[in-house]
């Protein structure tokens, strides 16, 4: 099991090439390599040439750490198809820059449009048509999140799309985090996943249905927004001893390719403290919960 630290907090107080030694010294042997300006831009092209990746290899090496995963968000399932087939480009370099990193997972989301969701799901398959092979052939294991206002938003939904693939090669990212939008059931959810699931994250968040809908509101009522945090573990309403119990129960705790990624980014003012008191968590949560399989 490997436990990785998401850099995003660092964004604003160091340089790229820093987050390796900031993630050593936070005291986690793994980083996921997530969205940033200097690297895998948010739904751009890639701007990583040779030099900044072979800077990228050697500062990790030096900080003693390992790459878990990329985290590229493209908007692969867009119903513009201009946009599509930009996607589709881009994620084709993606993959070449994974493959020289040596990093065989990549995380993502399925992105699309929620109100265009049939339009957004037939654009998500043909450029699976496209990428799969690609995946297949590099032994690249992409995982989806249905992360809030994309296409598909439901956990048990996003999982019928992706066993509809029938590729090993495409797994699913649960993530604490959007917990009440996938439908708040983790049982359900990581119970259907099974050895579908490529990576858990653990970050928390407040469940925007409480209060019958008016936990929060936004003026004029009826907006189409989607409401969540990545708060420190304790800090929401996700229920973390279920969720660790439940990734014990499916065998994801046992599993050597097993990802959990502390992916917080809502606590910047306190990022070291808060990102050394998540590998604790993390920790104690894996053994409480092996303790409850025994």
């Amino acid at each position: 099991m490997r436990i990785a630290f998401d850099p995003t907090p660092l964004h604003a107080t160091h340089a790229f090439l820093d987050f390796p030694r900031v993630t050593a010294d936070l005291g986690y042997d793994w980083i996921q390599l997530t969205p940033h300006p200097d690297f895998l831009p948010f739904f751009g092209y890639p701007r990583a040439d040779r030099a900044l990746i072979a800077a990228t290899k050697k500062a990790v090496a030096d900080a003693g750490i390992r790459i878990s995963s990329l985290l590229p968000v493209q908007r692969w399932s867009s119903p513009d198809e201009s946009q599509r087939e930009a996607a589709v480009r881009n994620w084709k370099r993606i993959v070449e820059i994974a493959a020289e990193l040596e990093v065989a997972v990549i995380n993502t989301e399925f992105s699309g449009r929620p109100e265009r969701a049939e339009a957004s799901e037939a654009s998500f398959h043909r450029s699976m048509e496209e990428l799969l092979p690609t995946f297949e052939k590099e032994g690249i294991r992409v995982n989806i999140d249905p992360h809030p206002d994309d296409f598909v938003e439901n956990g048990l939904a996003a999982l019928r799309i992706i066993r509809g693939l029938d590729s090993d090669s495409v797994g699913f990212v649960y993530v604490g985090a959007h917990t009440f939008h996938y439908g708040n059931d983790a049982h359900g959810i990581l119970t259907t996943a099974g050895s579908r699931l490529g990576a858990a994250y653990v970050a928390d968040t407040f469940d925007h249905t409480r209060s019958h809908g008016l936990r929060y509101i936004t003026n004029p009522p009826g907006n189409a927004v989607r409401v969540h945090q990545h708060l420190r573990m304790g800090d929401g309403d996700v229920d973390w001893t279920a969720f660790f119990a439940e990734l014990a129960g499916i065998g994801f705790l046992d599993r050597d390719d097993a990802l959990i990624v502390s992916n917080v980014f809502a606590e910047d003012e306190d990022w070291e403290q808060v990102s050394r008191f998540q590998l604790a968590a993390i920790n104690d949560g894996v053994a409480t919960a092996r303790r409850g399989v025994r």
